[in-house]
């Protein structure tokens, strides 16, 4: 049985593997001649042979132990003439001889191993990787019980390609988890959840997207015979009826996990611990007493009797260390049609700490809590990632509990990353604390980091990017009363950029932290996971983020997790740089200056104005159907539309609504649109339970890109609909205008003076700062003032429909 969790992805070059494939013994000689490399990886494998340190020199002493190819003198001293030539290069030479020889990819991958030499053992690793491609992706299913599904997953690449099929974390061990196409059938309860497909080529491998299967209903009478390896037993003579739960523990706290089955004869049970056995488990209660760091991991229940067997969901075990002697942090279902999956950290009592603070002479507190949280995930002309999105929506969720006000945005280009710095840093003001969260591509040179935009080109440098300690400048010239910078990015050094950039003047403020998801030079890392994928950082950051804990010290206890993570050891290691003197936390409570409130009530109707979503639609339509048009937000700059068949005349026997023509500044999947799950709509973030429930049926849009929108949204309802006894469809349209929802209302396509100039400085504490408000909203403004001017960022949340994360 394989775990997909031990296969992890970098960052920078997401595609590639972390272990070496030079041991590998399943690649095809054939398939690896030098000669099929393209001349583009030969160049750049000749200029990094060109090296007297560790070149071809070196290269050629290992090579000549192979009789196969064997060289004169002659040949060495043609390849040494080389450098004669301007053009000229040894190593270029020396790759055309060990072409000529039939050298193979694998044997000169042994070899540059031996040598140690170390970036052209990655470029080889890379080219080997970018031979697989997954021409046809699984799609996520709906079907009825006991009918037939097939998940389908097809790649191109070099012969003898493995398929094998996962579901959720355990893989499908029979036939059909081996082939192109997994086949379902009958369908049952236990077959719901997340697929996936490894593609494996010798000792690389690319992954699938995912794709979940559900039952919409349950019908009697399976058909038999057509059941596969993991799913195959009757449903009804071992059925789990209580399954364990995912929880965290504190060193010498005690374990309770309880698994319960019905079972016709009665069911025994038997413990897993990371898949090894627990010999003296075998009751459905599970108890640890006094537990360590050696128990954390996962567990699962394998329950059977003489004819059958199931296996439980598995369930995730935290061990903390004893400092934490009563956790607040537990994970919670994400909500997605009632399955569980591995859902936001929600911290109990933080928000008891913050409301009720403990007396203390040296309690800090916060005049305001602003955080700007951006993911690039769709570069133009970088390798594309996965983590930022969950990443973002993860800590989104984490910050709001701990009373930030947050904005969170998706795939900015540089005009729209250097506009919502400048908007974020108008939220900030004397005593505010601020954090900026990144995740994406990212470099380092000099001692100044760089945060890359989507739209940066193949050969970028600072011009093009955003540098991180110019934004600490300017976040120093608003007095803030604590600066934290979280970067999720790769700090390896850029050679396309030679320009030292000199940042403004720093003040010696004492109230600056950067976490830094890896050490300089190094790279930083995703892991994926069963919806969506997780950075390192944030996987560990999450867990003790909410801790009542100066800022630094929180920090270290998440670089000392990350440390234990076996698979990242040597490769990734958090980096906390700081100047902080004072014990400040992330979850200090807020105390508004009276000096300055006009500042404030400012600054919350700038941030609330921002992440206002459209009031729901009823559009009655001339056949008598009316539909409801819902909003919901995911991000700052991705909303959710969704319509609904409120009512529909008896004459009429099926209809649909359908929005149609959309703008083209926003982002729309065509293929997704109008989508009856919010799965298939390609939202595998947004909480069921914060759209209004209902029985009816729904079509879901994802808009995306908000943050383009030049003028109004402006979309067409389209309504499909059959009379009784007709065949023939017959249509209705109606434009729609919702005006310029969320964070579109900030205009950040357009270019930004810096923050000294602009017209919303909150500094000098007057109302007429406001006036940079576009006269597009200005009266959405003034309504709004008196709802947000004093509001707490909690009370925007009684509305179900104001934010999905």
């Amino acid at each position: 049985m394989s775990d997909i969790n031990s296969c992890i992805t970098n960052r920078d070059t997401p595609a590639a593997t972390l272990k070496s494939i030079v041991e590998s013994t399943g690649i095809m000689e054939e398939c690896n001649s030098l000669a099929k490399l393209s001349k583009d990886v030969l160049d750049k494998l000749a200029k990094m042979l060109d090296n007297s340190t560790c070149g071809w020199r070196q290269l050629s002493q290992v090579v000549s132990e192979d009789p196969k190819l064997s060289y004169s003198e002659r040949d060495v001293t043609n390849c040494s003439l080389q450098v004669l030539s301007a053009t000229g290069s040894p190593g270029r030479s020396f790759l055309a001889l060990l072409v000529d020889r039939s050298c193979s990819l694998l044997f000169l991958l042994q070899c540059l191993k031996k040598i140690d030499h170390q970036e052209a053992v990655q470029l080889l690793t890379a080219t080997a990787t970018e031979q697989i491609q997954i021409t046809v992706h699984p799609n996520s299913e709906q079907a009825t019980l006991g009918s037939r599904v097939v998940l389908t997953c097809r790649a191109c690449g070099p012969p003898g390609l493995v398929y094998q099929w996962f579901k959720g974390k355990e893989e499908i061990l029979e036939a059909s988890g081996r082939t192109p196409e997994l086949v379902v059938c009958p369908l049952g309860p236990e077959h719901k959840g997340s697929y996936i497909c490894r593609v494996n080529y010798g000792d690389t491998c690319v992954f699938s997207q995912w794709a979940r299967v559900r039952l919409l209903r349950s019908k009697p009478g399976l058909s038999p015979g057509c059941s596969i390896g993991m799913f195959s037993g009757s449903s009804t003579a071992v059925r789990i009826i209580s399954q364990p739960q995912s929880q965290m523990a504190s060193e010498g706290d005690t374990l309770l996990l309880t698994c319960s089955a019905v079972a016709n004869p009665p069911a025994q049970y038997q413990w897993y611990h990371n898949s090894t056995p627990m010999p003296q488990n075998k009751i459905r209660l599970l108890k640890i007493p006094c537990v360590t760091t050696a128990h954390r991991g996962q567990y699962r229940c394998k329950v059977f009797n003489l004819f059958h067997e199931m296996w439980s969901e598995p369930a995730t075990v935290t061990i903390g260390p004893t400092s934490i002697t009563d956790p607040s942090c537990v994970a919670v279902d994400r909500g997605l049609e009632s399955e569980e999956v591995d859902g936001p950290i929600v911290c109990e009592e933080v928000r008891s700490r913050m409301t009720n603070p403990p007396p203390s002479s040296n309690q800090f507190f916060a005049t305001d809590k602003v955080a700007l949280l951006i993911g690039n995930l769709n570069y133009h002309h970088r390798s594309q990632l996965c983590a930022p999105m969950a990443d973002v929506h993860e800590l989104s969720n984490l910050l709001r509990q701990m009373d930030f006000k947050v904005v969170s945005l998706l795939d900015l280009n540089w005009q729209e990353m250097h506009s919502a710095v400048t908007e974020f840093l108008l939220l900030l003001g004397k005593g505010v604390y601020g954090l900026l969260y990144f995740a994406g591509h990212g470099y380092e040179n000099y001692g100044n980091s760089f945060m890359v935009p989507i739209d940066a080109p193949p050969s970028f440098t600072s011009e093009h990017c955003i540098c991180v300690q110019n934004i600490l400048t300017r976040m120093q010239e608003k007095e803030t009363g604590l600066n934290v910078f979280l970067l999720d990015m790769c700090r390896k050094r850029n050679p396309n950029d030679e320009v030292i950039v000199q940042p403004g003047l720093l003040k010696v403020t004492a109230n600056v932290v950067f976490g830094y998801a890896t050490c300089v030079d190094a790279e930083a890392y995703e892991v994926r996971k069963e919806d969506v994928s997780n950075g390192i950082f944030i996987s560990f950051l999450k867990r003790r983020i909410c801790q009542d804990e100066k800022v630094t010290v929180m920090l270290d206890r998440v670089a000392e997790d990350m440390g234990r993570f076996e698979i990242t050891r040597g490769r990734q290691a958090l980096e906390l740089r700081s100047n902080l003197s004072e014990r400040r936390s992330l979850t200090d409570p807020i105390q508004m200056l009276s000096s300055c409130s006009t500042a404030n009530s400012a600054r919350n109707l700038q941030w609330a104005v921002a992440h206002v979503l459209p009031k729901s639609l009823f559009i009655h339509f001339d056949c008598g159907v009316k539909v409801q048009l819902g909003f919901a937000a995911e991000f700052s700059n991705i909303m959710v539309v969704y319509t609904r068949i409120l009512d529909k005349p008896k004459e009429i026997a099926s209809c649909s609504a359908q929005l149609i023509d959309f703008p083209e500044d926003v982002d729309i999947d065509l293929k997704r649109s109008n989508q009856e799950t919010l799965v298939k709509a390609d939202s595998f973030l947004l909480i069921n339970e914060q759209l209004a429930s209902s029985e009816l049926p729904e079509l879901y849009t994802r808009i995306c890109s908000l943050q383009r929108l030049k003028k109004e949204l402006t979309f067409t309802v389209c309504l499909r609909y059959i009379y009784v006894n007709l065949e023939e469809e017959v249509e209705e349209r109606k434009a729609v205008t919702v005006g310029k929802p969320l964070v579109s209302k900030l205009n950040l396509h357009q270019p930004r003076a810096s923050s000294a100039s602009s017209s919303l400085s909150l500094d000098s504490c007057t109302i007429s700062e406001v006036s940079s408000f576009s006269e597009d909203f200005a009266p959405l403004a003034s309504n709004a003032w008196s709802l947000f001017a004093n509001a707490n960022p909690d009370k925007c949340r009684d509305n179900p429909n104001y934010y999905s994360n």
